[in-house]
């Protein structure tokens, strides 16, 4: 048998620290996006007897990993052992202990053994070791930080938000980190609603009656900008999917009476076009020109009836996501990885950049910040140039920089220029001027050790 032990201090008291792993959401916010693991079967809380069931691996060798939990002592300590799965034997403790000052212990206690014997042992041994090194830091990372984000509005009463795009990249990641938190979520979505989801048509309709008791909506539903050829259709569907719907929730929202009285909006940093090395902040006016230039100025004026009538809504202006899966850094990712990075065109073009957690973490601060209201830059408050952010991930992916230059015209092949030019050749060099002033701490800052943290690096 090998053990492990990782030991990690949480900014809140053990009970708090205790309630956050046994909430819903709780599993996705520790599951490192260097390593995923599918949730097949979610836990349906930590009491004895309930399961967990995990697809690991990677590729078509995804083994099936179902865990028991064993032990339930709230709020000092739960257990949970391997009933099948990769390890020929798995028993997790995980331990909670009060400090002074209102900070508390989690230790996590691992006893396994590997197949073969010692065979395993000596082939696998070390591997193993070193990935449970990985995922444990990242967790213990992880939970200190959500935990220190939310107990920046503990006192602050917890809310119904309702979430459209609640399945998307963001919105999952928002969910889960909204109901550790203690929120609870309703998704708005298209189709025929389940118990506890609304129904809505972007193009149509909104059930309010399914609103009613829900204290903030945010809207996060859009058609996904994708590296495909940009046809008349799908630039259509671009705008309509964020102007039209935008419009018809805002129209909603406005007409209800004792509605929700917050919305908090997607929207983007195109908002404010190509503006070379000026400094953007949310004063700064919006830009004239550019494909999502355009869309972005609409997509904020389809917000005006929700203003009208009295709520308060944000619209974030989001930079390009750090997300492994996001449209941007995963076309990046996977050319870096396959030879090397360079940069695109001049690669003078400032891009402002932000981690996911960061970005779910600003939904939350708006959400939860009764004097922040209109435009809020979701942003790191260091972007860089296109050339930096290509050293910087070549750096953390181990690729050389080439010594070339991507040309103007090759994504434009692709995507068409329009398209192009907005994603990658427009340059805005954005502050998060109105986050930072209201109290927010970005737990990514630094572009090198976020990349790091996505890639497990």
């Amino acid at each position: 048998m090998a053990t492990y032990r990782r030991e990690v201090e949480l900014p809140v008291p053990a009970a708090e620290a205790f309630a956050w792993h046994e909430r819903p959401g709780a599993l996705q916010r520790l599951n490192p996006p260097s390593a995923p693991v599918e949730v097949e079967q979610p836990p349906a809380g930590l009491a004895v007897g309930t399961r967990v069931v995990l697809r690991t691996g990677i590729g078509p060798i995804r083994p099936r990993w179902v865990a028991e939990h064993v032990v339930y002592d709230p709020p000092r300590e739960f257990r949970d052992v391997q009933r099948s799965g990769p390890f020929a034997q798995w028993d997790h403790r995980h331990r909670f202990g009060d400090l002074p000052g209102g900070w508390s212990t989690l230790v996590d206690d691992v006893t396994y053994r590997l197949p073969l014997g010692r065979l395993g042992e000596k082939v696998a041994g070390t591997a193993v070791r070193r990935r449970l090194d990985r995922m444990f830091a990242y967790r213990h990372s992880q939970t200190a930080a959500d935990l220190a984000a939310q107990a920046m509005h503990r006192k602050e009463p917890r809310m119904r938000v309702a979430i459209t795009g609640a399945s998307g990249l963001i919105g999952s990641a928002l969910t889960a980190f909204l109901t550790t938190a203690g929120h609870d979520v309703v998704p708005l979505v298209r189709r025929d609603p389940r118990p506890g989801e609304v129904r809505w048509d972007p193009a149509g309709a909104v059930d309010t009656d399914g609103l009613r008791g829900v204290d903030a909506v945010v809207h996060l539903a859009a058609d996904p900008i994708q590296p495909r050829p940009l046809t008349d259709e799908k630039r259509r569907r671009l705008r309509d999917s964020r102007v039209v719907g935008t419009r018809t929730l805002a129209t909603a929202l406005a007409q209800m009476d004792g509605g929700p009285r917050v919305l908090v909006s997607a929207s983007g940093v195109n908002w404010y076009g190509d503006r070379g090395d000026e400094i953007l902040t949310e004063t700064t006016g919006p830009g004239s020109s550019g494909l999502l230039c355009e869309i972005g100025r609409a997509w904020e004026e389809a917000l005006q009836p929700a203003r009208d009538a009295g709520l308060r809504v944000v619209a974030m202006r989001t930079g390009i996501v750090l997300a492994r899966d996001a449209t941007v850094l995963k076309a990046l990712g996977t050319v870096t990885r396959l030879g090397g990075a360079a940069p695109v065109g001049s690669g003078r073009q400032w891009w402002p950049w932000v981690s996911l957690d960061d970005t779910v973490a600003l939904y939350h601060h708006a959400l939860m910040s009764s004097d922040l209201d209109g435009p809020v830059n979701a942003c790191s408050p260091n972007p860089v140039t296109n050339a930096e952010f290509t050293r910087v991930l070549a750096r953390v992916l181990r690729r050389p920089v080439l010594p070339m230059r991507v040309p103007r015209f090759a994504p434009a092949l692709l995507l068409r220029r329009e398209l192009a030019d907005s994603l990658l050749f427009t340059s805005m060099r954005v502050l998060p001027e109105r986050a930072v002033a209201s109290g927010y701490r970005f737990r990514h800052p630094d572009l090198e050790q976020a990349l790091r943290d996505l890639y497990g690096r």
